[in-house]
């Protein structure tokens, strides 16, 4: 397995989520509700994680994909834990706590493992049995 590679692209992933939640706050309409903000990124981190995959399987890995997307997605919490609670969320008012407890934080974490993971199964396992 290719530990550092996971990491490096759950740092790609993770940059790319912070990079929408920034533009987001951007957006009148939206810009005053994580809830709605968060949701929208539901929906990009799908496509963010398959390019994801796609970099690490490029080379001809087939690590097992849960346990890449599971690489990839303590990256990105821990990558929360250094920049984004410190930086952003606490001089807003927030905790670690509060970030840690959002359950929408925990949906983005499940999506991402689930979509390296079938990523893995529909690419990489079933071009292996052909």
């Amino acid at each position: 397995m290719n530990k550092l590679r996971a990491i490096l692209i759950g740092a790609l992933i993770w940059l790319l989520i912070f990079i929408s939640f920034v533009i987001l706050a951007f957006f009148p309409s939206i810009n005053n509700s994580l809830n709605k903000q968060t949701l929208i990124v539901c929906a990009l981190i799908v496509p963010f994680t398959i390019l994801g995959s796609a970099i690490y399987y490029k080379n001809g890995n087939k690590e097992n994909g849960f346990k890449i997307g599971v690489i990839m997605a303590i990256t990105a919490l821990i990558l929360d834990a250094l920049i984004t609670v410190p930086f952003i969320e606490i001089p807003k008012g927030g905790s670690y706590k509060s970030f840690y407890a959002f359950p929408l934080l925990w949906l983005l974490v499940f999506i991402n493992v689930i979509t390296v993971f079938w990523y893995w199964k529909l690419k990489i396992v079933s071009n292996r049995s052909k």
